[in-house]
């Protein structure tokens, strides 16, 4: 077997080694192996993303890029991924723009050779990048993020009797286990909360902040908007532990088999916009997804779907209310945009 193929023991080899590792490390390593060995979206993989509930949440995601390239004065621009899965939402997406003569040259930002050949499959025409770097800076940018910040690294403090520190990743052979390390960190902790109980938990993504400025550098110097959906909170740095693991459509133990299940943690909207907002890009929301699709159209598409094929109207509305409903994908998960200045306000954002 190969010696990618043993990430546990990799891990505890570093951690014997070197000393406990931070949450973020053992974050980014597990997922970095997870997607890089797998497809995991379906019903036989591990979790299922908006975009493969329905074809309609690609298409109104098109569609929403569609309306603000209009409103713009429909420039030339390039259509930008990032984390893709297998490009069922690119494909939804670009097949609505053509509805109104919009085919942008198509640029996937994705590391996975795995979703990299499904990609292909989808999208046959896209250009490949390891990171944001690579798309080219001739144009301005449409760029959809779904579901791609939650996967990034976190950072956990957690609040000991001693005060706040981070919380380590520590090993016992291959099994591994959350500890607080020993250096002190109150000093970076906001004010309102330095006083929390002990074990609470506060959570940073400087990995999302980095990408999201860099993100609005080039719309700024572009021109162009980017999507960001995902699940997460508005309001800021909140005490709460939301580190998760799902194997199988089920959670699971994020500290167990490093690299055989995904890794996420909630989205902080608000931390994501005041990053934007610091490059000088406007940024929109965050709104409910649901209230979003409503507002986009979701219902007289559904309808139109529907009414196209009598047979599937019953699984058209199930997977609409997937989408939309507060107790399902509809409250939970949230949409920002962020636009270069001069560029119209994004639709069912207000």
């Amino acid at each position: 077997m190969a010696e990618q193929d043993h990430l546990p023991e990799r891990l505890a080899r570093a951690i014997a080694l070197a000393g406990p590792i931070p949450v973020a490390q053992y974050m980014g390593a597990a997922n970095a192996h997870y997607y890089a060995t797998r497809d995991p979206l379906g019903e036989r993989g591990d979790f299922i993303t908006a975009p493969e509930v329905s074809q309609m949440f690609g298409e109104l995601v098109g569609l929403a890029l569609t309306d603000a390239w209009d409103r713009a004065g429909r420039p030339e621009v390039r259509y930008v991924e990032l984390g893709p899965g297998r490009g069922t939402l690119a494909a939804d997406a670009l097949r609505a723009m053509a509805t109104v003569g919009l085919a942008p040259p198509v640029h996937f930002v994705e590391t996975s050779p795995v979703l990299r050949a499904a990609q292909a499959e989808r999208v046959p025409h896209a250009e490949w990048h390891v990171d944001l770097v690579g798309v080219p800076d001739d144009l301005p940018l449409m760029i959809v993020a779904n579901e791609f910040f939650d996967a990034l690294p976190i950072r956990q403090l957690i609040k000991t009797a001693e005060g706040w520190r981070e919380r380590l990743v520590a090993s016992q052979d291959t099994l591994f286990l959350p500890i607080p390390g020993k250096t002190g960190f109150d000093q970076i902790i906001p004010p309102h909360l330095r006083d929390a109980p002990p074990g609470s938990i506060l959570e940073t993504s400087p990995a999302s902040v980095a990408v999201m400025r860099a993100l609005s550098q080039r719309l700024v110097a572009q021109g162009g908007i980017a999507l960001v959906i995902d699940y997460g909170y508005d309001g800021g740095p909140t005490l709460a532990d939301t580190l998760q693991a799902v194997s199988g459509h089920q959670y699971a133990n994020p500290f167990e088999e490093p690299g055989s299940r995904d890794l996420t943690a909630h989205v902080d909207f608000a931390t994501l916009v005041e990053a934007a907002r610091a490059e000088d890009a406007l940024a929109y929301g965050p709104v409910e997804q649901g209230a979003w699709l409503t507002a986009l159209g979701i219902g007289p598409r559904a309808a139109a779907l529907g009414n196209a094929a009598p047979d599937r109207m019953e699984q058209v509305e199930a997977d609409r209310l997937r989408l939309v409903a507060p107790d399902q994908m509809g409250a939970l998960f949230k949409v920002i945009a962020v636009t270069a200045p001069g560029w119209p306000e994004p639709a069912g954002l207000a």
